[in-house]
């Protein structure tokens, strides 16, 4: 019957579609066909109000169905696109409503899903489902907690609320929280999510539309009773007498009058079911019409027969036709009992008015037995509602088989006129919100929706309580004349309830500002969902040396548990209980409430069974909350950082989850073992470790415990040595290996990895100083810093406890006995009160007019004299936005005056700032000036006649490694290294080598070479001032607080174990710092990622953000700007900045913020470095960023996080910048203490040792280990080791240990290179290359910089590759460590699967979130021109590229030496690929420009055509010949010129040269720069001459030459076989930049013994080639 997708509409026959697919049904009812219209073809909120049993669920489905279609797409349904949420009252109606939804929406491949307390779901299973039937109380935890979380909450497009009614209820408030919340995230996301309500008829349905935010012309639908599909007959019965048993006898009586047919009989107690059935059957016996009521005996009632039930009662009732149903009995009992009511089989069934509302389950008729119903919070009766009794009279009529319905009540006489009246004329229904607005208030204070009082006044305004006190304010006490808007008294409720959380420590609530902060014990409070009463109770009653007996008996007294009671019945039972199961002390006993529910949870945990079914109800109530509980208490004893109570109540926790008392053996959490194998080992105490330590023979025969502990038993977690680094003598950094203990199984363990907490504690001081909870995998770095204090304590206790697992717990011992700290800081360099120096100082009219201020500030005119009338080295270190810069040009105009036949070097961290410094120098200096980095790589002849040399740390290092070769290198006279405190930092070696370099070619040359370090303050400036050679006239260190601008800084710490939601988190308080420091002034966020840039912007506009120019960016700059997002955010005066965006655009935006057209810059941390932009306001949103290497969020470098903050205030305009830094709560001590100190820089060269050591040796530096052993001596890292030894992992700083040691490190780096073969260490000590050809290899692998593990590798794999497209995926997906650090961001796992699916090559598809597949895919996509899928790919696309050439080139010398020729000519034509962008298979005529796939259907036939015709930008000098192709493999090809040269005579094992000279044909001179529109930098054309012997598939001789530009000649040099006779050596010459313009040689060799004992040149003159 379905027929296709088109036009955007599911069916051609959508009624069709409909009725048949979804309804089950032909045609609509009347309600159903009167909303339809409405409900299936708008998008407008809805209310239903119309009687039970109207087909309101039918409704509800066309709103589905709507919803679905607008996400249909060329016939297919985008499901991860929308979700929908139904929210049922009850968990028994979720769960009918799910089977409902989920046969219904089959077809369409929906996913339908319950999400309750009962049923919990996994992030990935709600990813995977588009919709999700809920109870209220769970819904309202996951919008409380799924900030940020765009998979769920974000994505709601439906909200469907059953029985919208209920809202008069105890559970009410939590409908009107939910709604609230919808409502705002609507209004403030812009964003579309429909509500539907469905209600029982209301008389003040109007004010529930208005709630609802409902069109009351459009989408209100009110139907009376009359719209029933069955009409219903009510009867009242009331009776007069008032003894309760009589009374009782007469309702049983009036009962009976309506059993004749299916009814349902409803009583108000659970144990009033089992009676009044046991009674009413009995009448029947002794009238004599059990008959009617008996089961037709077919083979239905067979099968049903055999469904037993461990209910006694319902074994008992079932054959007569009777049952009973309440909330107290098993599930799949009551499951059962629905079945066979709805099947017929049950004629009368006894309930609780639970099923009225739970259950879809019509029968003929409904009594309601009684009308006063136990309120347990009162603790006496009140009379049932009118709602429950129009519910209940719901069920009353089966459309499919009755003609008319009959409700009954049976109430006392005085009641009778009361209901009367209710069900003729209702009373409107009320908000019973008032009583619950802490608990919501304080929920959307920790979710950031409310941040003051004017937030919360607004809040409350989208509330049912709202407009209920606005429509009826007399019965909320309040004078409606006074206060017409209820301003004043919403914001008195506010100020009355603030204070009253803030007693209760859930909040920090000013009352003078009006600003709430959530407070950790409120945000425990909310995602937990505790009561604020139970707060309460905690805080009076809690504290951290209770045992586990006190922490039961605070459980018991929590307010959740209010509304369970001892019942009479029960008193003898729970006696039993306590006595049997209870391990602890009960306090209050069996009489108490509070002592019940101790009981029944001790109970619980010792898996003891009971006879109640109310005590089998209420016991796992108790269960369920009581561990929602303990984990609440469990984060408040972390938050107060208990270390005893922590460790007792995760314990406590588990204990309750597994049901198993601490004290037994843990291997009871598997179901292997029998009870008694597990007895014996509790009786010979016999623990998991004593039993890893006993041989096999010792356990015995119980194989299966053997099994156990070999497999998954043993589910603990092991340390490998920690690290300690003294930082300062008061901060430790501690370095932790972990690793799992165990074997892993899924079954057990799961896929995704096992959850543990670990913490740092002092035990003298009973306190916790870091707690971190994390994720085990195979292996995994924990980096933490903790306080320590002099006196030095013994120990600490780093401990490990499994979140989910009793017995799994590690603990890990700091010893301090062998701990040397850190010598402490001198003091800093005081600012001198000094008059300001005038630029007219500089006496020079050229330098003056350079800047556009007269005087030099405070900092610059203390240091002018030293950096501009001395040559001593110089070491400033100051505050960012000192003005550092001007001391660097300072230094550069001696050089310029002094020495002017000199170079100055100035070294810059990052590319952007080598960038801005030559922008800004080409224009304001007249000196030459040329940038030198891996964009940019100017010709000698630039580089010779330049006087200032701009570069990064890598090349130079890369330059001066040739110093001897290169004359320029010997001419610097001044180094200037800005950022020099980057030495710590992973890029620091390079830094580190430069220097120590420097003074090493300053030795040699007898040069003086001037070194200017610019930093930020430093802690231990000292040591870095003396291994710079620097004396205290050349040190000048100022305090951080030293700024031309005051800086004020504020630190906020924001809980949360997952990244993106605590990020999310911060959004509020972003803007809310943008209000309050900085409300029209320019602001700069620094995020982690690019993502972060537009998450960030989008938050700020829903919170309301807008800036006054954006008129004016809207019309002059919307055109220009090519990013969406940019575009978008712009409109509301808020940039992006990233490198994702286009170069335009970034420009674009930075022009924006310099002239103050937008006020907020959001950008990405590269930009503290890259771009000097101050602003007055600094906001640091997050102090972690993604490492792809590690693939884990890490922490900035502090550094990094001084540079942003030091682009707060603008010396021009603020007398005082401000820095907001919002950073993981467990990080701000940490923060407090560093960004108000300087930090000490320690050396990072210990790590990458092996592969400077490698440079060294082969640019010939060293030649022996002690020259090894000397160079290190050179180091900073030199320095630090005896200034901080124990950072190092040095015992102690003795002569000898400092010997050993570096011998040692000497010893272990020169292995490491030997079986790298890089290195071969020789008899004597000394170090050489290999070969003359391994030594020309490393000095490329040293210059490219190579790491060492991937010259192992090269040597290891690439002999066997002789496929170029496996040898491709075997290299770039699995080995070279250059692109170990490429970032693999969040969801991008995702993106990779979708790539490699349109790529030829396949790769392993385990491995997506590996930096090394990414990067293969990249290359393949750069080869097939295949559309990435967002813009970072093309930027790390660019990463990849700029390292494949040197890697290549590494590779190919490799081969050479290896003699490996197919290999090598494969990495040529990698080479080729790479540079060109296309696969070796593809046409050569592609490379030409202009010519795509499509135009070589051109020369298909054959014809010869002339190039010079053809429309392209430049010509090639070749002969093209065009071939005609059989029709699969239709393409041009250029012809490989082969030419057979003349037979020549050699003698045999003599070198002889060969001779090339190498002709281009070309009509005019180009450039050689090559033609590569695909590759991202310029590339000069160069050539490989290889030489090789094909039989053999032997390299010969390799030898490379630059742009030919008209003739060149290129000599290989080569050795002779040592057999006489003849042989073919093949020369091939391989461009290097383009594919198809390969030629090949065959050179015929007559090889005879040797005549003289010279070489003669006649010999080699005959092998020349032209």
């Amino acid at each position: 019957e379905h027929e296709q997708l088109q036009d955007g509409d599911f069916f051609r026959s959508k009624r069709k579609f409909l009725m048949n697919l979804c309804l089950c049904m032909k045609r609509l009812n009347r309600i159903q066909s009167i909303v339809f219209e409405t409900a299936y073809n708008t998008n407008e909120n809805m209310l239903i109000c119309a009687p039970t049993g109207a087909g309101k669920t039918n409704i509800a489905m066309l709103t589905i169905l709507h919803e679905i279609r607008q996400h249909v797409q060329h016939g297919v349904i985008k499901k991860d696109e929308f979700k929908i949420v139904y929210v049922a009252p009850m968990k028994a109606l979720a769960a009918e409503m799910t089977n409902y939804f989920s046969k219904r929406l089959e077809p369409l491949g929906i996913t339908v899903k319950e999400l309750t307390g009962d049923m919990q779901l996994s992030k990935g299973e709600i990813l995977r489902t588009q919709m999700l039937v809920t109870t209220p109380e769970k819904w309202d935890v996951v919008t409380r907690k799924s900030v940020g979380d765009v998979a769920l909450s974000q994505l709601v497009k439906l909200l469907i609320l059953d029985e919208v009614h209920l809202l008069h209820e105890d559970r009410g408030p939590v409908l009107e929280s939910i709604v609230a919340r919808t409502l705002r995230q609507v209004e403030s996301t812009q964003s579309m999510i429909r509500i539907l309500g469905l209600s029982a008829t209301l008389p003040n349905y109007l004010d529930v539309a208005t709630f609802l935010h409902v069109n009351p012309y459009i989408g209100l639908f009110y139907f009376d009773s009359r719209f029933r599909p069955v009409p219903l007959g009510q009867t009242f019965i009331g009776i007069k007498t008032t003894n309760k048993v009589k009374n009782c006898e007469c309702q049983r009586k009036g009962c009976c009058l309506w059993i004749h047919m299916c009814v349902m009989v409803f009583v108000h107690a659970r144990n009033a079911t089992v009676r009044t059935a046991m009674a009413l059957r009995e009448k029947a016996k002794n009238n004599g019409h059990i008959c009617h009521f008996l089961s037709p005996q077919g083979s239905e009632y067979g099968q049903a027969e055999k469904q037993r039930s461990r209910n006694k009662q319902l074994r008992e009732l079932f054959p007569d036709g009777f049952s009973i149903h309440h909330a107290g009995m098993l599930r799949q009992d009551r499951s059962l009992v629905e079945n066979l009511f709805s099947n017929g089989h049950i004629k009368v069934l006894v309930c609780t008015a639970t099923l009225a509302w739970g259950v879809n389950l019509p029968a003929h008729a409904v009594v309601i037995k009684g009308t006063q119903i136990y309120a347990a919070k009162r603790g006496s009766f009140v009379d049932l509602g009118i709602l429950d009794v129009m519910q209940i009279f719901g069920r009353a009529g089966r459309p499919q088989f009755d003609k008319f319905g009959e409700g009954v009540i049976i109430t006392t006489h005085d009641k009778l006129s009361h209901y009367l009246t209710l069900l003729t004329q209702q009373n409107p229904i009320e908000s019973q919100f008032l009583e619950s607005l802490a608990d919501n208030l304080n929920a959307e204070i920790a979710l950031g929706t409310v941040t003051n009082v004017e937030e919360a006044v607004k809040w409350i305004s989208y509330t049912y309580l709202y407009v209920r006190m606005r429509a009826n304010p007399l019965v909320y006490g309040i004078s409606h004349k006074m206060d017409p808007g209820l301003e004043k008294h919403r914001e008195q409720l506010v100020i009355e309830v603030g204070r009253k959380l803030d007693k209760a420590r859930m909040i920090r609530f000013e009352e003078r500002t009006g600003f709430f902060s959530s407070t950790d014990l409120g945000r425990t409070a909310s995602h937990y969902y505790i009561k604020y009463n139970t707060i309460e109770t905690f805080n009076e009653l809690f504290d951290a040396h209770k045992t586990e007996g006190d922490i039961l008996a605070i459980v018991s007294k929590a307010e959740e548990f209010e509304q369970i009671k001892v019942r009479e019945e029960e008193i003898e039972e729970l006696d039993t209980l306590l006595n049997d199961f209870c391990e602890l002390p009960a306090p209050g006993g069996v009489e108490n409430n509070y002592g019940k529910i101790n009981i029944l949870l001790q109970t619980y945990i010792s898996r003891g069974e009971m006879d109640s079914f109310s005590l089998i109800s209420d016991s796992a109530y108790v269960a369920q909350n009581a561990a929602r509980i303990v984990r609440a208490l469990f984060e408040i004893a972390l938050r107060k950082r208990w270390p005893a109570m922590t460790y007792r109540l995760l314990n406590l926790s588990k204990v309750i989850d597994k049901r198993l008392w601490g004290w037994v053996s843990p291997l009871r959490q598997f179901s292997v073992l029998p009870p008694s194998v597990l007895s014996k080992l509790e009786e010979k105490n016999l623990t998991v470790d004593k039993m890893k330590d006993m041989r096999k023979d010792e356990i015995g025969e119980k194989s299966a415990l053997l099994k156990l502990l070999e497999t998954n038993g043993q589910v603990r977690s092991k340390y490998e040595p920690s690290t300690i680094q003294p930082i300062t003598r008061t901060v430790l950094r501690v370095r932790l290996n972990i690793a799992p203990d165990f074997t892993w199984n899924d079954q057990v363990h799961g896929t995704v990895g096992e959850p543990w907490w670990i913490w740092v504690e002092d035990p003298t001081n009973d306190h916790i100083y870091h707690s971190e909870y994390f994720i085990i995998q195979k292996k995994q770095l924990l980096v933490f810093t903790i306080p320590i204090f002099e006196p030095l304590p013994s120990q600490y206790y780093i401990r490990a406890v499994s979140d989910r697992w009793l017995g799994a717990e590690a603990v890990c011992i700091i010893n301090f006995q062998h701990l040397i700290l850190p010598e402490r800081h001198p003091p800093h360099t005081e600012l001198l009160d000094l008059q300001p120096l005038p630029i007219t100082a500089l006496g020079h009219r050229e330098y003056e007019v350079l800047y556009k201020f007269t005087h030099f500030n405070p900092i610059q005119t203390q240091i002018f004299h030293t950096l501009y009338h001395t040559d001593c080295n110089v070491l400033l270190g100051a505050p960012t936005g000192s003005g550092k810069t001007v001391a660097a040009e300072l230094a550069i105009f001696r050089v310029f005056n002094k020495y002017p036949t000199s170079k100055a070097v100035y070294i810059a961290p990052l590319k952007a700032l080598v960038r801005e410094r030559i922008e800004d120098w080409k224009v304001r200096i007249e000196e030459k000036v040329v940038e030198l980095t891996g964009d940019v790589t100017p010709d000698m002849k630039a580089i010779a006649q330049a006087d200032l040399i701009v570069t990064t740390p890598e090349k130079w290092d890369g330059v001066s490694r040739s110093w001897q070769n290169r004359s320029y290198v010997q001419k610097v006279a001044i180094l200037i290294i800005d950022e020099i405190h980057l030495l710590g930092d992973e890029r620091g070696p390079v830094l580190e080598v430069i220097v120590s370099r420097t003074n090493f070619i300053s030795s040699h040359t007898e040069k003086p070479v001037r070194v200017v370090g610019l930093s930020t303050a430093l802690a231990n400036a000292r040591d870095l001032a003396d291994w710079l050679n620097i004396n205290q006239m050349g040190l000048f260190n100022f305090r951080p607080s030293v700024r031309p601008v005051p800086l004020e800084v504020h630190i906020q710490g924001f809980p949360g174990q997952h990244y993106c939601p605590r990020m999310a988190s911060m959004n509020k308080p972003a803007f809310q710092a943008i209000r309050s420091h900085s409300p029209a002034k320019p602001v700069l966020i620094f995020v982690s990622s690019r993502r972060q840039t537009r998450l960030t912007a989008l938050d700020l506009i829903k919170s309301r953000y807008h800036c006054s120019h954006t008129s004016i960016i809207s019309k002059y700059f919307g055109e220009l700007i090519r990013d969406s997002n940019l575009k978008l955010t712009l409109a509301f005066g808020i940039g992006m900045h990233h490198a994702g965006l286009h170069e335009r655009d970034r420009k674009t935006v930075e022009e924006l913020f310099v002239n103050c057209k937008i006020q907020v810059l959001i950008a990405t941390s590269t930009l503290a470095w890259g771009v000097n932009f101050p602003a007055h306001l600094v906001i640091v949103k997050g102090t972690e960023y993604y490492d792809g290497k590690t693939r884990r969020y890490v922490d900035y470098p502090i550094t990094d996080v001084l540079q942003m903050m030091g682009r707060a205030g603008r010396p021009q305009f603020d007398d005082q910048g401000k820095a907001v830094i919002l950073v993981h709560d467990i990080k701000k001590d940490f923060y407090k203490k560093f960004l108000y100190e300087p930090f000490p820089v320690e050396s990072s060269l210990l790590e990458v040792l092996a592969d400077h050591l490698n440079a060294e040796i082969a640019a010939g530096t060293i030649t022996s280990k002690q020259d090894a052993m000397d160079y290190i001596t050179w180091t900073y890292f030199f320095r630090r080791l005896i200034m901080n030894p124990t950072y190092y992992n040095l015992d102690d700083v003795s002569h000898d240990t400092m010997n050993k040691y570096l011998s040692n490190l000497v010893e272990k780096s020169l292995f490491d290179l030997g079986v790298s073969y890089c290195i071969e260490v020789g008899e004597v000590r000394q170090i050489h290359a290999l070969q003359d050809l391994v030594g020309y290899m490393l000095l490329e692998a040293g210059n490219s910089k190579i790491h060492t593990p991937c010259c192992e590798m090269l040597v290891c794999l690439w002999s066997s590759f002789n496929s170029l497209q496996w040898f491709c995926f075997c290299f770039f997906s699995k080995n070279a460590q250059e692109y170990a650090d490429l970032p693999v961001r969040h969801n991008e796992d995702q993106m990779n699967s979708e790539l490699a699916k349109h790529l030829p090559i396949e790769v392993n598809p385990h491995s997506f979130d590996s930096s090394h597949t990414k990067t293969h895919l990249l290359l393949q996509a750069h080869f097939s021109h295949a559309m990435l899928p967002c813009p970072d790919y093309a930027t790390d696309t660019k990463t990849v590229l700029d390292q494949a050439i040197r890697i290549c080139q590494a590779m190919l010398d490799v081969a050479a030496h290896h003699g490996w020729l197919v290999t090598a000519l494969n990495i040529t034509n990698l080479v080729q690929m790479v540079v060109q962008g296309r696969w070796i298979h593809d046409s050569s005529l592609l490379t030409l420009p202009n010519i795509e796939h499509q135009h070589l259907y051109l020369f298909r036939y054959g014809i010869l055509l002339n190039v010079s015709r053809f429309p392209v930008s430049f010509h090639f000098p070749l002969l093209i010949v065009f071939e005609y192709q059989n029709e699969r493999n239709i393409g041009l090809h250029i012809q490989d010129v082969f030419l057979r040269l003349r037979e020549c005579n050699a003698q045999l094992w003599r070198l002889y040269p060969l001779t090339t000279v190498l002709h281009k044909d070309e009509r005019k001179l180009r450039t050689c720069c090559t033609m590569a529109p695909r590759f991202p930098k310029a590339k000069d054309e160069g050539w490989f001459l290889i030489l090789g012997e094909v039989d053999k598939k032997e390299l010969i001789a390799l030898k490379r030459t630059g742009y030919v530009r008209k003739q060149n000649t290129v000599s290989v040099a080569f050795y002779t076989p040592e057999t006489p006779g003849k042989c073919i050596y093949t020369l091939y010459l391989m461009s290097d930049s383009y594919l198809g313009m390969d030629q090949q040689y065959d050179i015929y060799l007559n090889i005879v013994p040797a005549q003289g004992t010279t070489e003669g040149t006649d010999a080699r003159s005959h092998l020349a080639l032209n």
